[in-house]
């Protein structure tokens, strides 16, 4: 196992200052606004050499760092990519700003920025349960009349993008990127947005969504685009176009890692835009990066960190060489 010199000695002064009665603490490695070319740039010039290691932070949102410790308690180490939600129900919705301090707090540390939203569907109330409220299933002509202006459902879609804009702006005026990966997992059909293919599906309700955003001047969101690693394939049909998508990413649910043929389908979607695994339950292995090396950021699922690895494994993936954790990341 690889104990990066960093974090030995951090914990080496750590435990003097502790013996002394001293309380330590870690100091920030602060980033400076940056505007988000610097981070895609990034993303790209460590793709094939390293990776970022992420970590997701879901429910509840009165708590938007707990997975995030969790990783720390094992490790040592911060993760380089903080993930967290903007919500559905009640409680985490009415917590939002909690998400966006933590944000800017990962930020200030050291660490990129990920947000994602399961949002509920236009067809029921702004706030929801996740069963029949974002896990939910709605007709064709719904769907279209969401994504056609003039329409009430396409107001009501409207201001529930409104309603998180204040939020992104904060994040805007504070000068940090955000990985903003909405209507993930297009390709499958358990959430309201998802299973449609073509122009008028899954692709022009992100289109339509970025074009809001930036028509608020939400210029910092680095826009992630996401399917499941669905053996279905054809994941191209739900592509929304290289002007629209900076990240193309995968979940990788239906097996603990992408296939060589998921990879390769990525990569051929993205055209030379850096790709990531998104979602997945499993730590990635020195066996894994080493046969597919361009993934540039990987993201654990909440609660699938220590439900479904040995702290070994988290362990040995944080500690690989090319994987970069948070203090590691540089512009």
């Amino acid at each position: 196992m690889k104990i990066p010199i960093r974090a030995l000695t951090a914990t080496l002064a750590a435990t003097a200052l502790l013996a002394a009665g001293v309380s330590a603490a870690m100091p920030a490695q602060a980033f400076a606004a940056t505007p988000k070319q610097t981070v895609i740039n990034y993303l790209k010039a460590i793709t094939g050499n390293h990776i970022v290691s992420g970590q997701h932070n879901k429910e509840p949102a009165s708590a938007p760092g707990q997975y995030t410790q969790q990783v720390h308690d094992v490790t040592g180490q911060w993760p380089g990519l903080w993930g967290g939600d903007m919500m559905f129900n009640s409680a985490d919705v009415a917590n939002r700003q909690r998400v966006i301090d933590q944000a800017k707090t990962e930020w200030a540390n050291g660490s990129l920025v990920a947000l994602t939203w399961h949002a509920c569907s236009p067809t029921v109330s702004a706030t929801c349960n996740f069963d029949g409220g974002v896990k939910t299933s709605i007709s064709n002509a719904q769907f279209q009349e969401i994504v056609t202006g003039g329409t009430t459902l396409n107001a009501t879609w409207r201001s529930r993008m409104a309603a998180v804009v204040p939020y992104l702006k904060q994040l805007k005026d504070a000068g940090i990127p955000v990985l903003w990966r909405p209507f993930h997992e297009m390709n499958e059909t358990w959430n309201w947005w998802g299973g449609r293919s073509g122009a008028n599906g899954g692709a022009k309700i992100y289109q339509q969504m970025k074009d809001y955003f930036d028509s608020q001047g939400l210029d910092n969101l680095i826009w992630v685009w996401n399917v499941q690693d669905n053996p279905a394939g054809g994941w191209a049909g739900y592509y929304p176009g290289s002007n629209y998508v900076d990240v193309v990413s995968l979940d990788a649910w239906y097996k603990s890692y992408p296939s060589s043929g998921d990879y390769q389908q990525i990569q051929s979607i993205a055209a030379g835009k850096p790709i990531a695994i998104a979602e997945l339950g499993k730590l990635p292995t020195a066996a894994l990066l080493d046969s597919q090396p361009r993934w540039a950021y990987f993201m654990i699922w909440s609660e699938q960190l220590r439900g479904n690895n040995s702290n070994t494994e988290i362990q040995n993936s944080y500690y690989l060489p090319r994987v970069y954790n948070q203090g590691e990341i540089t512009f």
